[in-house]
């Protein structure tokens, strides 16, 4: 009889290994942070994870933080609405909804915070281009 050995996946305490997935949105709404602030928060449903590792949330916080977070955000939620085949233009109302059901490559990692590590969206990818190509992201 062999002997029973941990897998690398034992150690991330449920989370999908960090990587690029085809998922789809599978909701997307305004909604108030903790502090009162308007946000964007998006949940993501990912392909070929393991059971229970298949939905990642992701936020935008649209007021109170600093001029530079708020510009990062801003930058972010263009890029994702990019990538899901949509073009805003300045002046366009901010409509989560729009989002829900598109189809589109998520790029996540792991960041350690408050002593726990958590998955971390870091990017998108229209899935018209292959997930794994070696331009950054």
């Amino acid at each position: 009889m062999s002997k029973a050995r941990f897998e690398t996946l034992d150690f991330l305490g449920g989370l999908p290994p960090p990587g690029t997935y085809r998922g789809h949105i599978a909701s997307a709404r305004l909604r108030q942070s903790s502090r009162g602030n308007q946000m964007v928060e998006v949940v993501y449903t990912l392909d070929e994870v393991p059971p229970g590792q298949e939905k990642v949330a992701d936020y935008f916080v649209l007021e109170g933080a600093s001029p530079r977070g708020l510009a990062v955000a801003r930058f972010r939620l263009v890029e994702l609405y990019r990538a899901c085949g949509l073009h805003p233009h300045g002046g366009d109302e901010i409509r989560p909804e729009d989002l829900v059901g598109a189809q589109v490559g998520v790029r996540i990692d792991h960041q350690e915070r408050d002593g726990q590590v958590r998955v971390r969206v870091v990017g998108y990818r229209e899935l018209s281009r292959p997930l794994h190509e070696d331009v950054p992201f």
